[in-house]
């Protein structure tokens, strides 16, 4: 009789869970007529006496539904890139024929830096002469070489002297502008003036020396690009004479001189370059204080005095 009842128990506990299966999936079934939805199904294990519930969202037939497989379609990528590509060729093209941007220029300058001087201001002495034609610059000059041990480059003998050398590709150049009052490129005086000061200290065997720069620079890009590539002036020494006495000077040099530009209308020509073109460069420095006026319209004697005086006030006495 007791063992009886364990196997009486044991068939009820089998028989509520049967019946509570059997209501679970008419729920269900009922549930899933009246809404027309895809519903998770609740599914128990037919062998199961643990009494958990089993979750699945499998349809009704067991399987999952093979999976889409997305195809990548390539030819939207073909022809963007295409059409970038045809783009980018046209921007180039058109770049080219674009004028150079003055302020891209001068940025580029500006990360670059400042060139440096061909020759130390510190070794090398430069002392600008300017004035006027017939002002008396040459005269001066030499007096300053014989005294003061400086080398004397003058830029229109240079220019004569590279316009007479043959096989020079800028004397016809240095010709026409000498013969009609005009400035020579600023590109070929630079160059000629730093070579010959090379070539100076190269015979010295020395990195010292003292230059006078005559008639030079006679305009603004000039002395710009001279300070920029050869060396900073110390002094600009300016001869100051009235156009009348520099036109008789002239006129009376041009009877021995064999110069071409020793004539009225050369000579006139060069007074309205030098007006226009080089006082500027002498109101330039002279903001700087580097300029020295001399009066030239006495005699030589009297100018070279003059001269030595300033150089021993800019210089001291054992200049």
């Amino acid at each position: 009789m007791a063992s009886s009842l364990p196997r009486q128990a044991f068939r009820l506990a089998s028989s509520s869970t049967t019946t509570i299966r059997a209501a679970a999936s008419r729920r269900c079934a009922s549930t899933l007529q009246n809404t027309g939805k895809r519903t998770t199904q609740w599914s128990f294990p037919k062998n199961s006496n643990s009494g958990k519930r089993a979750y699945s969202s499998l349809p009704p037939g067991g399987s999952p539904p093979p999976r889409e497989t997305n195809k990548i379609a390539f030819w939207p990528f073909v022809a963007v890139f295409v059409l970038a590509s045809g783009g980018y060729m046209l921007l180039v093209d058109r770049r080219k024929d674009m004028p150079p941007n003055p302020k891209s220029t001068s940025s580029a300058a500006a990360v670059e830096g400042p060139s440096t001087p061909a020759f130390s201001p510190t070794d090398v002495t430069v002392i600008f002469v300017l004035g006027g034609p017939g002002a008396g610059k040459g005269t001066q000059c030499a007096r300053l070489v014989r005294d003061y041990g400086f080398t004397h480059l003058s830029a229109g003998d240079l220019l004569r002297a590279e316009q007479d050398r043959p096989g020079s590709q800028y004397g016809q150049l240095i010709q026409d502008c000498i013969k009609n009052g005009a400035i020579v490129p600023m590109e070929v005086t630079v160059a000629l003036l730093e070579n010959a000061m090379r070539d100076t200290l190269t015979a010295a065997r020395t990195r010292k020396g003292r230059f006078l720069i005559d008639g030079f620079p006679r305009k603004m890009d000039q002395a710009v690009k001279f300070e920029e590539v050869v060396c900073p002036a110390k002094m600009v020494l300016f001869y100051d004479c009235p156009e009348e006495e520099m036109e008789r000077r002239l006129l009376e040099r041009g009877k021995t001189s064999g110069r071409a530009d020793d004539n009225a209308e050369s000579i006139r020509k060069r007074f309205r370059t030098f007006v226009e073109t080089s006082m500027p460069v002498v109101d330039y420095f002279e903001k700087q204080g580097k300029v020295v006026k001399v009066d030239s319209t006495p005699g030589p004697d009297k100018v070279y005095e003059a001269t030595r005086g300033q150089l021993r006030r800019v210089f001291g006495d054992k200049f």
